[in-house]
């Protein structure tokens, strides 16, 4: 067991767990969820220097902090989460699996917290519940997603799934696409063991989404963050 999987589990853990439940007294005071995502940025940068991991970012001009944008990247590992956190200084919103609405405290915090839970499939009510996402980027909010749909094992990219690209055409929302390398090192998938790393974050461009359909709008996403893997290498 390493150094940090013990840190996690000693450390990141609890606070964690004792900061959902200030969160959630939070969100009673502050519905908007701006409170609690300032204290979950807080522990994203707080995840990141206790566990040891180094973070170059490539490309923070690309982005105002001022503005609101359907953020878009790859997910190569748990650590993922934190990292857009801690790093990307927007006041955002995650999409989620519903299932994870279903955990006491952390469920109930996030959804408090504005966090979009999504239901999983094609049907009606799936659709449904992801365009709620829109919703929350027409209040001024930016909105993060991956929109593989799962954890890539290996660190390459997957293919994109076409609800996200719904999301910004239905908002008329800027794309802020990103890549994220080497993230797949500090948790692989289907391992509780974490290790320190190097991660890369590049911020690529945005995307204007006014006029284009969704498939022009994942093409174009697709392009710029495997892209920039392609161009950025994967970190050591």
């Amino acid at each position: 067991m390493t150094l940090q999987t013990l840190l996690f589990f000693l450390v990141i853990l609890p606070v964690m767990f004792f900061g959902l439940l200030i969160g959630l007294a939070v969100n009673f005071i502050d519905p908007s969820g701006d409170g609690f995502h300032r204290m979950a940025a807080w522990w994203g940068r707080f995840c990141r220097k206790l566990m040891g991991i180094t973070v170059e970012i490539t490309g923070e001009k690309n982005y105002d902090p001022n503005s609101n944008y359907l953020i878009l990247s790859n997910h190569a590992g748990m650590a993922d989460i934190p990292l857009i956190l801690g790093s990307i200084h927007l006041n955002m919103r995650f999409v989620a699996k519903e299932e994870l609405g279903k955990i006491p405290i952390f469920g109930w915090a996030i959804k408090k917290g504005g966090y979009v839970l999504i239901k999983r499939g094609q049907n009606r009510e799936a659709l449904k519940s992801l365009l709620m996402a829109s919703e929350v980027l027409k209040t001024g909010r930016s909105v993060h997603i991956f929109p593989e749909g799962t954890r890539s094992e290996t660190g390459e990219i997957l293919p994109f799934k076409r609800g996200a690209f719904m999301i910004a055409q239905k908002a008329h929302a800027p794309i802020l696409p990103i890549t994220i390398i080497g993230s797949n090192r500090i948790t692989p998938k289907k391992s509780l063991k974490i290790r320190k790393a190097k991660v890369k974050i590049i911020i690529g461009k945005p995307i204007d989404s006014e006029g284009k359909k969704a498939q022009e709008l994942q093409d174009a996403a697709y392009a710029t963050i495997t892209g920039n893997l392609e161009k950025h290498g994967k970190a050591a």
